[in-house]
């Protein structure tokens, strides 16, 4: 167990330690997470016997809605601007296939863009790959709001400690995209739903006119096979 204080030359550390398989104690752009690599199953397994025994999935964080095609979701050109606008947690519907150790057998996944000028959107940037990013709390109980709290929670089990003082800001909205129309709240957090479904209303007209295309394909569940690959990293 390690601790180092939350700067940008120490991110080269962060995602050495991420490289590595490692859980890290970061502070993102809401509340402290724990975060490990979402091509790393060794690791997102270690993560899941501390963090939570009920077995649902955890969300994902990537920095750029590029990712949204390698992951295989169904989604439109009006999620990825609201994706742009707000740094909410949206689900989608899973396309294809995809490894079981991040879906859990569910049907879909749970992506957020953190704000463009946070620590952990340039961390994303170093690391070059998505990171699984659960609040910094065993489940049931509140997140940790500074380091000391996540250390008493997790101790020897979360590798590297990023010390970036208190955080008590709100865990994020998660919202449910419909394919092919429609959003529905599932957690209001650090967005007020009002807000997105505004948007998403306003930007329906600019986006009325596409035509349908490929992503109405409909979803299945992950085969039992915690081999399947992940999407190639660029």
């Amino acid at each position: 167990m390690k601790v180092i204080k939350l700067t940008r030359s120490n991110l080269d550390k962060v995602a050495d330690a991420l490289e590595e398989g490692k859980i890290v104690c970061f502070p993102t752009d809401t509340i402290y997470g724990l975060l490990v690599k979402a091509n790393d199953s060794s690791a997102i397994e270690r993560l899941y016997s501390i963090r939570r025994p009920s077995n649902r999935p955890f969300l994902m964080l990537i920095d750029g809605t590029y990712w949204l095609k390698d992951l295989g979701v169904i989604y439109r050109p009006i999620h990825e601007r609201l994706m742009n606008i707000f740094n909410a947690t949206f689900i989608f519907y899973k396309k294809n296939t995809f490894p079981l150790y991040l879906t859990r057998g569910r049907k879909s996944l749970a992506v957020r863009i953190p704000p463009f000028d946070s620590h952990v959107y340039e961390l994303l940037e170093y690391l070059k790959a998505p990171v699984v990013a659960p609040s910094a709390n065993p489940e049931g109980q509140k997140p940790a709001t500074t380091i000391k709290e996540a250390m008493d929670y997790f101790g020897n089990s979360v590798d590297l400690y990023v010390d970036g003082g208190v955080r008590k800001g709100k865990p994020s909205t998660i919202v449910r995209a419909l394919y092919p129309k429609g959003l529905r709240l599932v957690r209001e957090g650090n967005i007020p739903f009002k807000k997105i479904l505004q948007a998403y209303r306003e930007l329906r007209a600019t986006f009325s006119a596409l035509p349908e295309d490929a992503l109405l394909e409909s979803s299945s569940l992950d085969p039992f096979d915690p081999d399947l690959p992940f999407p190639p990293l660029r």
